[in-house]
């Protein structure tokens, strides 16, 4: 049983209920929660809506929107229907947003947690090698990964989790160092806990609710940088993506804006879920919004 005294977990049914009538106090956040469901809708009903192979010819070339019922969004410079890659670029990008952000959450809270327990010489070189990854931007090493590794989907999503987890590190050392010396923690010490059931069981959950709600930035963060890359061309071009749809869009954009226009706006619905699903949760796990 966990002995801390802190401990925000919105365990069992009162702490949900508690956390459910915090969080939709703001109405931002239910909004942004609306569009994240339509976009898990049309990652899961892709395959129903848009049946057969997304990147196959649907229809004549340059088809505009709504003048064709078998392709309602119309068709790129390709025939290719723009309805089913929004569908199936949903699936995509949530999974490129997932996995990413749990390697990023991962890498950030091992890090993060060993050095701000043990501190000293621990803390300074794990530190050190954070501040060597802040040095580069972001981009410029996604660019680099993917041109070492290759532009398929997997080694995409894993270079997206790699450049993320500087930041989820430095919140995870800040909430350990603010919490090794609490009384829960000299407790489990005095009655001979382990150092990794201390670090894992007692401070990590306490630890864990401004990571979590980063957690939807990087989310939005990875579906971005996905599509930054697919717009120069580095995508996987054997998955139909937002940004594949926009990078390949942009060749007609004078004479069929839509085809870089709808998937453009399917990324900004997209980022915005997840940013006001951030803000929701800061409000819902906040300790100092609680009565």
């Amino acid at each position: 049983m966990n002995v801390s005294d802190t401990d925000f977990r919105p365990e069992g049914p009162s702490r949900l209920v508690a956390f459910w009538l915090r969080y939709r106090r703001n109405r931002a956040a239910m909004l942004g929660m609306g569009l994240f469901i339509i976009v898990v809708f049309m990652a899961l009903s892709a395959g129903l809506i848009a049946p057969g192979d997304p990147l196959a010819r649907a229809a004549d070339p340059l088809t505009p929107p709504f003048t064709d019922f078998s392709v309602p969004l119309g068709t790129d410079q390709l025939g290719r229907d723009i309805l089913a890659g929004i569908f199936y670029g949903a699936r995509i990008s949530l999974l490129i947003g997932v996995i990413a952000t749990l390697i990023s959450i991962s890498i950030g809270v091992l890090i993060g947690a060993l050095a701000g327990y043990f501190g000293g010489w621990v803390d300074d070189v794990l530190m050190r090698i954070t501040e060597a990854f802040q040095t580069i931007p972001n981009f410029v090493l996604l660019l680099t990964l993917v041109a070492i590794m290759g532009s398929k989907i997997e080694w995409i999503t894993l270079a997206i989790g790699i450049v993320s987890w500087t930041a989820p590190a430095r919140m995870v050392r800040a909430e350990f160092m603010s919490l090794r010396g609490r009384e829960f923690v000299d407790a489990a010490r005095n009655l001979g806990v382990s150092n990794s059931a201390i670090i894992f069981r007692e401070i990590l959950p306490n630890a864990m609710p401004p990571v979590v709600v980063y957690a939807s930035v990087i989310m939005a963060l990875a579906i971005l940088l996905e599509s930054a890359l697919a717009f120069l061309g580095l995508g996987d071009p054997n998955y139909a993506s937002w940004g594949n749809m926009i990078g390949q869009g942009r060749a007609v954009l004078r004479t069929a804006w839509y085809c870089a226009a709808i998937p453009g706006i399917a990324i900004i619905l997209t980022v915005l879920s997840f940013s006001l699903l951030g803000e929701g949760l800061n409000d819902a796990l906040n300790p100092r919004q609680k009565k």
